[in-house]
């Protein structure tokens, strides 16, 4: 028990100024991704015309359920599957390991926007009812949160296995919010999935990153929350 205290102190004791794990020198997006369709071919107006389809077709009730998901970036979002036990704040270990996959994950992401620089669908078409307009106009692909939403979500189910089929629905449904959202395009969607669980595949090659994972495993069967 000292032995597993020790482990986690030290992995609680994350230091967010160190150098990223992911980098441009080995995490290149133009390597891993393949480009947006502009907005002028069959691709990008077929995207487009799935959006107008979507805000015909939502409910209220979705739009609400796609606002929330848009005002949250963080590994909360699987509270509701995880349960009453994950609760971060009691959790040293595995809040520190979250905290690097948003730092890893957001970089990435961020570099993958800037290199694609894609139209958000609500400066391609002002006639769209999208949930904000505060983001960056051309930051649209890959998706930043579908982005954060697998890449935590890969991670999370690696933890406990025994809850990864919801997990990863959880993850889908987050994902999906965003075109419920009329932020992104179809497309910024599916790359973001794919980026994400590219993300969780590397980090889980990293010595480091390996180490807070299994100090966070260790943490969250102790807790009771592994099951």
């Amino acid at each position: 028990m000292l032995l597993a205290a020790a482990t986690m102190l030290v992995a609680a004791k994350h230091a967010p100024q160190g150098p990223l794990l992911l980098n441009p020198g080995n995490f290149d997006p133009a390597l891993l991704l393949p480009e947006p369709p502009k907005d002028d071919t069959a691709l990008g107006k077929a995207e487009l015309a799935q959006l107008h389809v979507i805000d015909r077709m939502r409910t209220p009730d979705e739009l609400a359920r796609a606002k929330a998901d848009d005002a949250v970036k963080s590994v909360s979002i699987f509270t509701a599957v995880m349960g009453a036990r994950f609760d971060l704040e009691k959790l040293p270990a595995t809040k520190a390991l979250f905290h690097t996959v948003r730092e890893e994950e957001k970089a990435a992401a961020d570099r993958a926007k800037d290199h694609f620089k894609r139209n958000r669908p609500w400066v391609t078409d002002p006639s769209l009812h999208p949930c904000a307009t505060d983001d960056e106009p051309q930051s649209s692909y890959p998706s930043g949160h579908v982005t954060m939403g697998f890449s935590m979500a890969a991670i999370l189910a690696r933890l406990v296995p025994a809850k990864a089929p919801a997990i990863m629905a959880r993850a889908a449904d987050y994902a999906h919010n965003r075109l419920v959202c009329e932020v992104h395009f179809p497309g910024d969607v599916t790359a973001g999935e794919a980026y994400g669980l590219m993300v969780a595949e590397r980090l889980m090659e990293q010595p480091s990153f390996r180490s807070e994972f299994d100090a966070a495993k260790l943490e969250l069967e102790q807790a009771g929350a592994a099951g």
